[in-house]
Formats: structure tokens, C-alpha cells, sequence
């Protein structure tokens, strides 16, 4: 049996970690209002943008001078994952989810006969895949110590998987990220960035009803929006992740305040019991020793 002393440091120390448990649920629900609404406003620009383009470039992905960020290389040989994760923890499944969606591809593309390399966001997701595959990770980006992720943050990653492609070092690039649902709720993702996709056979039908006059030319609007949009992807994919954590940290720290309060109660009446049972072995051993006397 634990002595009085040791259970009263057991309860003092969980009593301290229910106040860092409470304080880190109240400072993820703050930048969780804030995460949520960049997340919902991201949206709609982002889906409009990806529409829009994928019906411009249906004219022109036919034609041998349409961008590479359009129609890719031609192959379907190496495949190109950039999954976003989390730089920190303490945030339940959240990081551990999107790792093994990813590492779910990466076996299910290898079985297909794919070269697969990774481009790794966040410091979580690469600390996951390693472990498994360490040979395909090709890049690390982190944004530790960063207090806001704004739109040059997701410009530098869209730069850095547009010099990959000029390079020539994939033919396919899809982005894996967590979509913010709920509070409780995020949903692993994969969005295909290149080749950008094309609308369906039956969308193309019913767009080629409308006819419209580009001016400039298809192609040189596709040269210059296509990056762009690709950023505005990685950016949508940011502010998603970004809510999916504070969502999923706020309710992991909530489940463990939860706990430490229960913990406290049990330790406390285990300490209450032995409280006692030490006050009635004295009081025994000196009504005996009177009685003896």
C-alpha cells in the first residue's frame, strides 16, 4: 500500500497536469474560431478556381503546347505526395490519421508498380513515414515557430512542386491533407494537383453549349493562373489542416482534463482510506497497550 505521503504527491501532480490540460483546451478553442472561419472562407474561392479551370483547360488539354502543370508529363510512373500534417502534437489522432492514409497510398501505389516520393509538411508527417519509408521522403517543410500560416507560406510549397516538375522528377502530384469537418470530426483527403483534373465527358457536353471568348488566348491564361491556383490548393489545404488541429486538440484536451479529474477522485479517496486505516491501527495499538497496562 502507497504511503500517505506518495499519494499525496500523485494527486498534487495530477492536480498540475488538469491545469496544463485545461489551459491548452482554452488556447485551441480560441485559434480554433479563428482557424475554422480562414478554413470556411478558403473554400468556396478554392472549388470556384478549381472548376473554373478545369473547364478552360478542357479546350486545350488536347493540344501539344498545353502547360505541363495541366496535363502532366504523359506518364503515370512516379507519383509525387505531399502530405500535410502537423508540426505539433498532443492533438489525439489527428496526425496519426493522415500518416496512415498516406502510408495506405504508398503501399497501394507501390503494388501497382509506381515509384512513390514524398514531400513532407509538417513535422509530424515525417516523423510517421519515416519509420517505414524513410528512402521516399525528398523534402521536409516546417513551420515551427510560425504563429499565422499565410498565402506565401502555401506559394513557396506550390514553387517548390513546380521546380519538381520542371525537374522532371514526377509525372503525378496529389495532396493528402486532414479536411476540418467538425470539432471531432477530420477527414483524410487526397486531392490530385497535377495533371490538374478535367471536368467528366457529360460536364464537357453540357460546358461546350455555352461558347466564350478568351481574351488573351486559353494558353496564356493557363500559364499564369495555373500556379496560382496550384498555391491556392496547398492554401486551402493549410487552413483545413490547421482548423482539423486545434478541433482535435481542444477535444483531446478535454477528454484528458476529464480523465485527470476522475484520477483525482480515485487518489483522493484511496488516500481518505488509508488515512484511516492508519488512524485505526494507532488507535488499536494504544487501546492495547492501555489495556495491558
Amino acid at each position: 500500500m502507497p504511503s500517505l505521503k506518495a499519494l499525496r504527491g500523485r494527486i498534487n501532480s495530477v492536480k498540475s497536469t488538469r491545469k496544463i490540460t485545461q489551459a491548452m483546451k482554452m488556447v485551441a478553442a480560441a485559434k480554433l474560431r479563428r482557424a475554422q472561419t480562414q478554413a470556411e472562407q478558403a473554400r468556396p474561392y478554392a472549388e470556384r478556381m478549381a472548376r473554373m479551370l478545369a473547364s478552360l483547360g478542357a479546350s486545350v488539354a488536347g493540344s501539344p503546347d498545353a502547360p505541363r502543370m495541366l496535363v502532366g508529363t504523359g506518364a503515370d510512373k512516379v507519383h509525387l505526395l505531399v502530405v500535410v500534417t502537423a508540426d505539433r502534437g498532443l492533438a489525439g489522432p489527428f496526425n496519426t490519421n493522415v500518416g496512415r492514409f498516406a502510408r495506405n497510398r504508398i503501399r497501394a501505389l507501390e503494388a501497382e508498380g509506381k515509384t512513390v516520393k514524398v514531400l513532407s509538411v509538417g513535422r509530424k508527417g515525417a516523423t510517421f513515414l519515416k519509420r517505414e519509408f524513410p528512402r521516399h521522403i525528398v523534402g521536409e517543410i516546417s513551420f515551427m515557430g510560425k504563429k499565422r500560416i499565410g498565402f506565401e507560406d502555401a506559394a513557396m510549397i506550390a514553387e517548390r512542386i513546380t521546380d519538381m516538375l520542371e525537374a522532371g522528377e514526377f509525372d503525378v502530384c496529389t495532396l493528402l491533407y486532414n479536411r476540418f469537418q467538425s470539432v471531432i470530426t477530420q477527414v483524410p483527403t487526397d486531392q490530385r494537383l497535377i495533371p490538374a483534373p478535367l471536368p467528366e465527358a457529360s460536364e464537357a457536353a453540357s460546358d461546350q453549349q455555352a461558347l466564350y471568348e478568351y481574351e488573351p488566348a486559353e494558353e496564356e491564361i493557363l500559364a499564369t493562373l495555373l500556379p496560382r491556383n496550384l498555391a491556392i490548393q496547398v492554401y486551402r489545404a493549410l487552413l483545413e489542416n490547421n482548423a482539423g488541429f486545434y478541433g482535435s486538440q481542444m477535444n483531446a484536451m478535454d477528454n484528458a482534463t476529464r480523465n485527470a479529474g476522475e484520477m483525482i477522485n480515485k487518489l483522493t479517496l484511496n488516500y481518505n482510506r488509508t488515512r484511516q486505516a492508519n488512524i485505526t491501527k494507532e488507535l488499536i495499538e494504544i487501546i492495547s497497550g492501555a489495556e495491558a497496562v
